[in-house]
């Protein structure tokens, strides 16, 4: 697949950061925008305890259309696309014929179409991977990167901030979504609850983001930048595609399990995951490390009597005043409880999601 490095040199303003004339962005899940507004202490509060919003433009979409779209997409995927009922989603792994994740991405059934919900770092690989399988199937695939771009509602007040402006979330299930009003026009509100806190995305035009985001932000929303955001996945334990899961992963070793479904027939990679699944386990497993000294860089190994045994891909300071990190270790090592060694410090390891005190 296309070099992700080369997707983040060709990143580009989200709506909402353009709109917002922001005089800082940085590249997050390659699109630019905002760091954080008034500091990420302040945000990363926010996110937990009360109400944050986010400037989700990182995500991107692609609808799946056509006679064929079911039984094609149910054979590109993981999970089961045929089991989905509208205003239902699952979470996925795109996998090559070696089982290998090639990328990840929620799946979204509308009335007579899919959407498929990923990053802008990922879009143009993964458009051009399917592309490569339409061979004979009656199949459209679309970008609506021009259509849609969306915003992240997150916090326990989060839900009765939505209703204040006129978005009710009574009766929605974690990965549900329906169809709303904002200003007049249609939106689409999405329940994603993270495992900490409740999480709501809204995709909306581009030419109403602001206008969203200001109404969110005048009945009390904090705005939150990508520094808070990416503190709170971590403490939530769920990895970033190209930084926790890399394209020579194999979807057991995540512990993402939510993203497989072992009932629902022949997709691409799954006789290396039904092979995984009939031996029992995995050699090594993603897992929450609590750090003692200092912050690592992605990729620094692990160590058990000077052997590397693992790796940190994500860290980050809690608010509770621990160094906390996601990464892998042997799964034996990871059973026994040892403490890692690393440059600059000691790991052990923790369940997820990280529980704050």
């Amino acid at each position: 697949m296309d070099n992700p490095q080369q997707a983040v040199a060709n990143a580009e303003q989200t709506p909402l950061a353009a709109s917002l004339r922001a005089s800082r962005v940085e590249d997050y899940c390659g699109a630019l925008t905002i760091p954080f507004f008034d500091g990420p202490d302040i945000e990363t509060h926010a996110l937990l305890h009360t109400c944050g919003i986010f400037d989700a433009g990182f995500t991107s979409r692609i609808r799946v259309a056509g006679e064929d779209q079911v039984r094609w997409l149910n054979g590109m995927v993981t999970n089961s696309a045929q089991a989905l009922t509208p205003g239902t989603r699952n979470y996925n792994f795109v996998l090559n014929a070696q089982g290998r994740i090639q990328g990840d991405l929620y799946v979204y059934k509308r009335p007579g179409d899919f959407v498929l919900e990923t990053t802008q770092i990922q879009h143009d690989s993964l458009l051009a991977w399917f592309d490569r399988y339409i061979i004979m199937d009656d199949v459209e695939l679309s970008l609506l990167d021009g259509e849609l771009t969306a915003i992240g509602v997150d916090g326990p007040a989060a839900a009765a901030t939505l209703a204040k402006i006129g978005l009710p979330t009574e009766g929605m299930v974690v990965d549900s979504f329906l169809s709303g009003r904002f200003n007049d026009e249609e939106v689409t509100l999405c329940f994603d609850d993270d495992a900490l806190v409740p999480r709501y995305l809204i995709w909306i035009r581009p030419v109403q983001v602001a206008s969203l985001w200001s109404a969110l932000r005048e009945v009390g929303a904090t705005p939150c930048g990508t520094t808070a955001l990416e503190t709170l996945r971590i403490l939530t334990g769920r990895p970033r595609y190209g930084v926790d899961i890399r394209d020579r992963d194999l979807p057991q070793e995540t512990n993402q399990t939510r993203a497989l479904h072992f009932a629902k027939g022949c997709y691409l990679g799954q006789e290396i995951v039904e092979r995984i699944r009939s031996r029992g386990n995995v050699h090594r497993s993603f897992t929450g490390f609590v750090l003692n000294g200092g912050a690592p860089e992605p990729g620094t190994s692990l160590l058990v009597d000077g052997k590397s045994v693992g790796e940190l891909t994500s860290v980050t300071d809690s608010p509770d005043g621990r160094r906390v990190g996601l990464g892998y270790a042997r799964r034996e090592f990871i059973e026994r409880g040892v403490a890692f060694d690393y440059e600059g410090g000691t790991a052990k390891t923790a369940s997820l999601p990280f529980q704050l005190s």
